[in-house]
């Protein structure tokens, strides 16, 4: 039913919403990058290496150092903790609430985006339904209005029109995939800007 045509020839069977699809398509691949090479990028720092180094910076009440420490470390750990060092003369509440508040902070900009793969991953494949619908009405309409036409037909045009219902499937399988692999990172980070958070308070409660 498909032998002999080419790609361009299946796409415009689809109709337009294989334009929706490749639309969707392209915004996941492109948020999927751009999130693998940021959290890349956050990675490189390491949480216990970094928190020896404030441990100790704390520990001489060399409080500027650390400062810079983190200003100098790409990682949302790191932010956390200069936001809790930057009022270290404050009370410890006041201390807890600022590191509190950049976590949250820090927890938006890694879902960034990420909302938008989810949205694509949920809705790809009733997009694509939709444009199958839409299709076997077309096939129908047209077997009507010719008025002849038998089993082959109908079944030719729906195996054309569930062109749509697999090219969803096809937008939606990595992308939620890729929003899943995003939630699981996006833990991971959260896990260790809390960690650092308590170290940092008991850091301060020692002094």
């Amino acid at each position: 039913m498909l032998e002999g045509k080419t790609f361009m020839e299946i796409f415009q069977i689809g109709g337009f919403t294989m334009y929706i699809l490749v639309l969707c398509s392209f915004l996941s691949i492109t948020i999927l990058l751009e999130r693998l090479l940021y959290y890349r990028k956050l990675s490189k720092a390491k949480r216990a290496e970094f928190m020896a180094g404030i441990a100790r910076a704390v520990k001489s009440g060399n409080i500027d150092k650390a400062i810079d420490t983190c200003k100098d470390t790409l990682a949302p750990f790191a932010a956390v903790i200069c936001s809790g060092l930057e009022r270290f003369r404050q009370r410890d509440k006041e201390i807890s609430n600022a590191m509190e508040r950049e976590i949250t902070i820090e927890t938006a900009k890694l879902e960034r985006f990420t909302g938008i793969v989810g949205t694509i991953g949920n809705t790809a494949v009733y997009i694509g339904l939709f444009g199958t619908v839409l299709g076997i009405i077309r096939a129908f309409h047209d077997i009507a209005a010719a008025g002849a036409g038998g089993m082959s037909i109908v079944i030719g045009g729906v195996a054309e029109a569930l062109i749509c219902t697999a090219t969803g499937l096809f937008v939606a399988i990595p992308a939620v995939i890729a929003f899943n692999y995003f939630a699981k990172r996006v833990e991971s980070f959260i896990i260790d800007m809390e960690l650092s958070a308590s170290e940092l308070s008991d850091m301060i409660g020692r002094k």
